[in-house]
């Protein structure tokens, strides 16, 4: 089967400020006409393979879906890598019967009803528009999409002027508690969406950026207790000071939350939005201040100290993440894991090497490589590495132990053994000694791939094993946070009675619309955008005219969370993000990794206490 022609991406210097220092280099994929024009030939393919007599069709795929014309897997592929271009995948393709032969193929997108209207604009849209065709519609006649953009103005939070952020939702039918808040982790999809959009809003991404920085500068307070300097606020609100007479910024690092514990994703969510800014704006002359250098190093040298730990990974308490609850994640959560390996990398490209940079940039470096090497080997999960879990020895000791963590074969939860097929595999969600946790976390695992944390073989695998698992973990409303659900004794143990997270219910096996923009990003760069479209279309179905909210509850998403709020905003942009892909994936290239091959192939170097 030949392979369709490589797309070269060429680079316009002139659109871009060149910065010595500075490791995000102006050799990467720059120009999204080029993209856009590579979507214009798959698009008229489409249309043309439709009407040709020669095509054999069939009427469902591998895995039972119904196709409209072809049994095909889209294979369009955007890879971020430094300068280099982007290919067609290594997936299915037809073959062109009309050209007269000679082997040429032809790789064509599956039918849409949600985004095949928009495809088809971009025979007439220069680059992928801002998302406001083509999208399905609520029930007032507005497209979803417009009523989308409209919420998120909506949200808007404004701080002498200036828009710095946007509320958690807007939702007026209850008690405001914390939702009245920007929080960080919350932003992150509103300020890509902000950025992806034609005519890019930058500057609510630079002026939240800029505020959350200034508040990691405050002391930081709990009870009688100091927190670090590197960490970042979990959110912030605007208040009106009536001795001052004047708007005053009132931050949140974790003395508020429920459990009162500090985020440690926060920080690393910041370094990886300033990033995805530099990268859509080329406006390096933010990340090059002092004050966004100093704010980088704080949070890098938190959390590469030294100290008692054996492992790369980073120790981290129960809430300390999107799950801000007792959820039984204490230990080295996966989320948490691929997040820091996310923002070592993007920081590596940010930093200047300037004063003490140099030597952070060497930590770094060292870091990542053990990083990458320990969660490649220790939290990947498949049907061969579950067999060997199985059959473990244990009281293991010396350098030749197998069963490295002691994990007792005993303590495999049964439904790992039905759960897992043959094809596909993923990121568990913890390893400490004695202790894996089997169950499957979306975020943690969608990021590794973003990040490259995850190898090509084993990025492939998790879509297989979402393709595989289609019914468990996307279910009637994408998509689950966390899989299986916890009941029971082990729900009353694990999560203390906890009565918002009962079984699958909030994060114990809920089913969140935001994380549809990290799906579609995973399934994009992995060369399936087949499976974000079709999860895109389940979510139009509801998602609006169900009043956006937060999350769902049920065995299969089917029923509006119990206490979820309505208008959620990253619910909003969740979908917004994940449209904004689909029809323009080069829109990717804001938010993905390339692979480093330094990092793939470490060079190993023998420990300076190594002894004959």
């Amino acid at each position: 089967m030949s392979r369709p022609p490589v797309l070269e991406i060429p680079v316009d210097d002139s659109q871009q400020k060149t910065s010595p220092d500075n490791n995000l280099t102006p050799t990467e994929t720059e120009n999204l006409e080029t993209v856009a024009e590579a979507w214009k030939h798959v698009i008229r393919d489409v249309f043309s393979t439709r009407t040709d007599p020669n095509i054999q069709t069939n009427p469902e795929d591998k895995s039972g879906r119904t196709l409209d014309n072809v049994n095909i897997r889209t294979t369009l592929q955007i890879c971020s890598n430094g300068g280099g271009p982007a290919i067609y995948g290594d997936s299915e393709v037809v073959p062109n019967n009309s050209n007269g032969g000679g082997g040429k193929t032809t790789s064509v997108l599956k039918p849409s009803p949600s985004v095949g209207i928009s495809l088809e604009n971009l025979l007439e849209v220069p680059i992928g528009g801002s998302g406001k065709n083509g999208a399905a519609e609520n029930g007032s006649g507005m497209s979803m999409m417009d009523e989308a953009w409209e919420q998120l103005s909506r949200s808007y939070v404004y701080f002498k002027g200036q828009r710095v952020g946007t509320l958690a939702a807007i939702d007026t039918g209850g008690e405001t508690l914390n939702y009245n808040q920007v929080f960080v982790r919350d932003f992150v999809p509103c300020g890509l969406a902000c950025l992806m959009k034609t005519d890019a809003d930058v500057d609510i991404v630079k002026n939240f950026l800029l505020k959350t920085l200034h508040l990691q500068g405050w002391e930081k307070r709990i009870d009688n207790f100091t927190l670090g300097e590197g960490v970042m606020p979990a959110s912030f609100k605007v208040i009106q000071d009536p001795n001052r007479q004047k708007e005053v910024l009132q931050a949140d690092f974790g003395g508020t939350a429920i459990g009162r514990v500090a985020p440690v994703d926060s920080g690393f969510w910041w370094i990886i939005l300033l990033r995805s800014y530099t990268k859509c704006t080329h406006d390096y002359s933010l990340s090059e201040l002092p004050e966004v250098q100093r704010g980088m190093k704080l949070i890098l040298n938190l959390c590469l100290s030294d100290g008692f730990d054996t492992f790369p990974t980073l120790l981290c308490a129960d809430g300390c993440s999107m799950i801000d609850r007792r959820m039984g994640i204490y230990g080295y959560p996966i989320e948490i894991q691929a997040l820091f390996f996310f923002a070592l990398r993007c920081a590596r490209q940010l930093l200047k090497p300037e004063h003490d940079g140099k030597e952070l940039i060497e930590r770094i470096d060292k870091r990542i490589t053990a990083l990458s090497y320990h969660i490649q080997n220790y939290y990947w999960l498949d049907f061969t590495q579950l067999n060997n879990i199985y059959r473990y020895k244990t009281e293991e000791y010396s350098h030749t132990a197998v069963n490295k963590f002691n994990v007792i074969p005993e303590s495999i939860p049964d439904w790992v053994f039905e759960f897992m097929p043959l094809r596909g595999g993923y990121f568990i969600g913890n390893v400490s000694p004695a202790r894996m946790d089997f169950r499957w976390f979306l975020v943690g695992n969608c990021i590794a791939i973003l990040s490259c944390l995850a190898t090509p073989a084993q990025a492939t695998a998790v879509m297989d094993l979402i393709e595989e698992r289609w019914a468990d973990l996307i279910g009637e409303m994408p998509l689950k946070i966390a899989y299986p659900a916890l009941e029971g004794h082990q729900w009353r143990i694990v999560t203390g009675c906890d009565p918002k997270n009962t079984r699958w219910s909030y994060h114990n096996g809920g089913s969140w619309p935001v994380l549809l923009w990290l799906l579609t990003a995973a399934s994009i760069k992995t060369g399936r955008p087949q499976i974000a479209k079709r999860a895109i279309e389940l979510v139009e179905q509801r998602l609006a005219k169900d009043g956006w909210p937060e999350y769902y509850d049920g065995i299969t998403g089917r029923y509006i969370g119990k206490q979820a709020r309505k208008y959620q905003t990253w619910s909003i942009t969740g979908y917004l993000v994940a449209k904004l892909m689909i029809e323009n994936p080069s829109n990717l290239l804001i938010i993905s990794l390339e692979e480093d091959k330094k990092i793939a192939k470490p060079k190993l170097t023998r420990s300076a206490s190594w002894t004959c």
